[in-house]
C-alpha cells in the first residue's frame, strides 16, 4: 500500500480479479506456542481475526502482538514452535475483499503497477513495482527506451495525479530534474564534495 498526503484522489475499491496481497513472510518463532515473527510485514493486514493464506492453507490470524515494524502473530492450527518453524520463509497473503478499506489517496502497490507514468504529453515510462524506501516508497519506472530505471518518489512534489483506473500517473519533471531532455546524465551539474 502506498499513501500520498495531500492529494485528492478517489479512494481505489478493492476487486476479487485482484492478485491477493502480501501481509509478510513467516519469520523466525517467538515462543513455544506457535507464534512468529513477521518479516516484510504490511501491519494493516495483519489484524487478529484476519484469514491469511499460508504454505497452501487459509488461517485466522488468533494471536497479534509485537511492534508494527517487528509483529508476532499465531495462526489457528500452528499450535508449536515445530509447527511455526516449519512455516518459515513462507508467504502471508490476504484476499483483497478481507483487507482493509483506503483512505483517500491511498492505493496498494498491485494498483499502481502497469500504470504509464507521464509528464503532460511525454511518456516516461510504466511502472514496473513500488519500492520501499527509508523515507518513502518510490515508483520503479521502466523507460521505454531501456537503460536504468526511473525512481519516482510517492511525494506530493513529484506526483500531480493518480489515476489507476486509467492507468495512468502524471508526475512532475521539474521536481524530478528531468525537465530538460537535452541534459545528458553526464550533462548535468555534479556536486562536488569537501577538498
Amino acid at each position: 500500500m502506498t499513501r500520498r498526503a495531500g492529494v485528492s484522489e478517489a479512494t481505489a475499491t478493492v476487486d476479487d480479479r485482484a492478485p491477493e496481497l502480501q501481509a509478510g513472510r513467516v519469520g523466525r518463532p517467538h515462543g513455544l506456542d506457535g507464534s512468529f515473527y513477521v518479516t516484510g510485514p504490511r501491519p494493516r493486514l495483519l489484524t487478529l481475526g484476519t484469514s491469511v493464506t499460508v504454505a497452501g492453507r487459509t488461517v485466522a490470524i488468533v494471536r497479534r502482538a509485537g511492534t508494527e515494524q517487528r509483529p508476532i502473530v499465531r495462526l489457528r492450527g500452528v499450535e508449536d514452535r515445530s509447527a511455526a518453524e516449519a512455516l518459515r520463509g513462507h508467504a502471508l497473503t490476504v484476499e483483497p475483499r478481507q483487507a482493509p478499506g483506503l483512505a483517500e489517496g491511498e492505493w496498494w502497490a498491485h494498483e499502481l503497477e502497469g500504470c504509464e507514468v507521464v509528464d503532460g504529453d511525454r511518456l516516461l515510462g510504466i511502472v514496473s513495482r513500488l519500492i520501499e524506501l527509508p523515507s518513502c516508497e518510490a515508483l520503479e519506472v521502466k523507460r521505454p527506451e531501456g537503460g536504468e530505471p526511473l525512481l519516482v518518489p510517492m511525494v506530493k512534489d513529484a506526483i500531480r495525479r493518480v489515476e489507476p483506473s486509467e492507468g495512468r500517473i502524471e508526475v512532475n519533471l521539474d521536481f524530478l530534474a528531468l525537465a530538460d531532455p537535452s541534459l545528458q546524465a553526464e550533462d548535468r551539474p555534479k556536486r562536488r564534495g569537501p577538498s
